[in-house]
């Protein structure tokens, strides 16, 4: 039995060898997402509507855009420094009508929504503690909302599946800031194929939705190198390298000044590609940052490092 296969058997993070954990951790992301780019059913076209009638809301009671370092999975059943603050973002947002996210888990071929009336919670990691299988996130879809964002999209060619469900990177941040699963969700695919201007302008795209109740939540990480992670715990080392809090303190800064260009230029310099090796994690923010306004205040309500190197910044523009 591998050492992975015996951490299943702990109940909690603490009850893991960080060195076993991590190894865990990198194993998970080193095919990363086989599941969600393996097709589990036919897509399905966007039928879209011209407006979004259950989602209306005058312009004064705009929605906030929202990201959030999601971290690792066992955040969602631990009481931990991360999940504390999740919690405490959520006291300062108004409950939205419906949350339209975007996860660095759904990495695929191709703009999809869920249209699923009850979707799925997906366990999309392996190793992990079997309370960590046990969760449940019972939210209710809005396949209403799964069409308006597709018709928002227009020639994109954004499509329905009903094939998907809510993946961790939604699930782990949404069972501490909505604990009850009392708000629709609905996810947005990553199409892995797109520069990464193309991110930007599809959130863009989606802005008006924040006129209409929705909350934008993207979950990702602003710096995501799990072998870098991996190799400094090896080496002993838990302070965060420079490159990494040279990398997220330009992006605090490009979010402050709203300025999208610099946050897509920002993936190619040395430390982007060291910060994101694969841009999966680092993607979800170039939605939020394209459906924020100038008129938007920035704040960062989580800040920090874990395993050294992961960024945990959350960052919230609104009214």
């Amino acid at each position: 039995m591998s050492r992975c296969g015996v951490l299943r058997g702990a109940t909690r993070m603490t009850l893991l060898a960080r060195r076993d954990f991590l190894k865990c951790l990198l194993a998970a992301a080193a095919a990363p997402h086989l599941g969600a780019m393996a097709v589990r059913g036919r897509a399905k076209g966007a039928n879209a509507m011209s407006d979004h009638p259950t989602h209306t809301s005058s312009a004064d009671q705009r929605t906030p855009v929202v990201f959030v370092g999601h971290g690792s999975p066992m955040n969602a059943i631990e009481d931990n420094v991360w999940s504390r603050r999740f919690r405490d973002l959520a006291r300062e947002l108004s409950r939205p009508k419906a949350i339209l996210a975007i996860s660095a888990h759904w990495y695929v071929t191709g703009t999809f929504t869920t249209s699923n009336e009850r979707p799925e919670t997906i366990h999309d990691f392996g190793g992990f503690p079997d309370e960590l299988y046990r969760v449940q996130y019972p939210a209710p879809g809005d396949p209403a909302l799964a069409r308006r964002a597709s018709a928002l999209l227009g020639d994109r060619g954004a499509s329905l599946r009903d094939d998907w469900g809510l993946d961790h990177g939604t699930w782990s941040v949404l069972v501490h800031m909505r604990p009850a699963a009392d708000v629709p969700v609905v996810q947005l695919s990553i199409d892995g194929r797109l520069p990464a201007a193309e991110h930007l302008a599809i959130g863009r795209a989606l802005a008006p939705l924040r006129d209409e109740g929705v909350l934008i939540l993207g979950s990702g990480n602003v710096v995501h190198n799990l072998r870098h992670a991996f190799a400094a715990h090896g080496r002993g080392e838990t302070a965060p390298p420079e490159w990494a809090r040279a990398f997220d303190a330009r992006v605090a800064t490009a979010l402050e000044r709203h300025d999208g260009d610099a946050l897509v230029r920002l993936l190619e310099t040395e430390e982007g590609r060291m910060a994101a090796p694969t841009p999966d994690h680092y993607l979800p923010l170039l939605y939020v940052a394209g459906a924020s306004s100038p008129a938007d205040r920035v704040h960062f309500p989580i800040e920090g490092f874990d395993w050294g190197s992961l960024s945990m910044r959350a960052a919230v523009l609104g009214p």
